[in-house]
């Protein structure tokens, strides 16, 4: 494996580092106080190539591979975790989503916007019964005609309020248990569609979650991805690239935390030394670095792989769970370096320490992660081909 990054991916770090320090930094307390998420954010990243930076040119993207993505993620989410989540969502997994199973129609008319970020896509797959156990779902997608009707309801949907187009999961035959899932194409204007936020949250205050209603909503025909009863594999086919993009965005939580750890070593001073000077806060800085180093290499082997076209599924979840238990780490020593001040606001570790809770539980909790990786290393998980996963007609 070649861990050089070319000149075009050096160049994208130093352009989305310097987008985030100039458009998210100077902002983001004052967002995440408010609890405002600022969707202009999100056009200022298309007016860079960001918001489909890994779909191919003539869809709309930059292009580019899937280890782009992940660094625009990881200089993401050293801003802030709303801003990568965006990015997770719209491209991880809904765009993704569309390129690896739409239709060349479906394609024209949802991907290719999207990859501009000129529309904004979602993914609706928890409800309030179902998260980890998706095959408890209760939206149901009954045909009728030339098109479906949906009723049921989505929790903890990031951009609720701020996408135009959603992939949503729903039963069309409950008998088939999760073989009896399909997912659609919905637009936000199709009627019996409403949404709400969600307030209150520990986290990620700065993004826009909340949930999706659907009452005897109609949906055409053509906008059912793949086939009825594709639901189960194109929900985890998503999830590989979400978790991928997850996984990412935690590095750079770790190198935020880090960040600014080191700026207070160096600032603060104790017993007539720097504290950076003390041993107990150097081995929390050590394990900040070892941490991030660790999640780089997991992540950046799931993008070669990707790149390959090689399933993924292990390596994806490995990089996820452990990129997102070291951030969490990362951030809760982050504040005890800071002492009292990490306690506040005044310093950004609290924020840190906040936002990494979130990551730890969506897109396959610590545990599920935890229980793949026994099962894969014991011999009851085997993946199939990532080439009988996805529908005949993709490209």
């Amino acid at each position: 494996m070649n861990f050089d990054f070319s000149d075009e991916q050096v160049m994208l770090r130093k352009t989305v580092r310097n987008f985030v320090d100039q458009e998210v930094m100077p902002y983001i307390g004052e967002w995440d106080a408010k609890g405002h998420f600022d969707s202009k954010t999100l056009s200022k990243l298309a007016d860079l190539g960001l918001m489909g930076v890994c779909i191919p040119d003539h869809y709309g993207g930059s292009g580019m591979d899937y280890n782009a993505l992940a660094i625009v993620c990881e200089e993401l989410e050293r801003g802030d975790t709303a801003f990568r989540t965006a990015v997770s969502v719209h491209t991880g997994l809904n765009s993704m989503t569309l390129l690896q199973w739409g239709t060349e129609e479906q394609k024209q008319k949802y991907l290719l916007p999207q990859a501009k970020g000129k529309k904004i896509g979602a993914f609706g797959l928890t409800e309030p019964a179902a998260g980890s156990d998706v095959a408890s779902l209760q939206t149901t997608a009954t045909r009728n005609g030339d098109h479906y009707v949906l009723n049921g309801q989505k929790t903890w949907i990031s951009l609720c309020d701020t996408a135009d187009h959603f992939l949503v999961f729903a039963y069309t035959d409950k008998n088939k248990k999760h073989h009896g899932i399909s997912a659609f194409i919905v637009e936000r204007t199709y009627e019996g569609f409403s949404s709400k936020a969600t307030k209150g949250k520990l986290g990620i205050r700065a993004g826009n979650t909340g949930e999706l209603f659907f009452d005897q909503m109609k949906v055409p025909q053509s906008n059912l991805l793949g086939n009825e009863g594709d639901g189960f594999k194109i929900a985890m086919s998503a999830l590989d690239n979400g978790r991928f993009t997850v996984a990412a965005g935690a590095c750079g939580q770790i190198m935020a935390c880090l960040e600014a750890s080191v700026d207070y070593c160096h600032e603060r001073e104790t017993f007539g030394k720097e504290i950076g000077k003390h041993q107990l806060v150097q081995q929390m800085i050590a394990k900040m670095e070892a941490g991030l180093q660790m999640s780089r290499l997991l992540v950046y082997r799931a993008g070669e792989l990707k790149n390959k076209g090689v399933r993924n599924t292990r390596e994806t979840s490995l990089a996820k769970w452990q990129a997102c238990d070291f951030a969490n780490q990362a951030a809760d020593d982050a504040v005890q370096i800071h002492g009292a001040y990490g306690y506040s606001n005044e310093y950004p570790v609290e924020r840190y320490l906040r936002n990494s809770k979130a990551p730890v539980i969506y897109e396959g909790t610590r545990e599920i992660h935890t229980i793949m990786q026994a099962e894969y290393v014991l011999g009851y998980r085997k993946d199939k081909p990532l080439s009988q996963m996805l529908p005949a007609w993709r490209e």
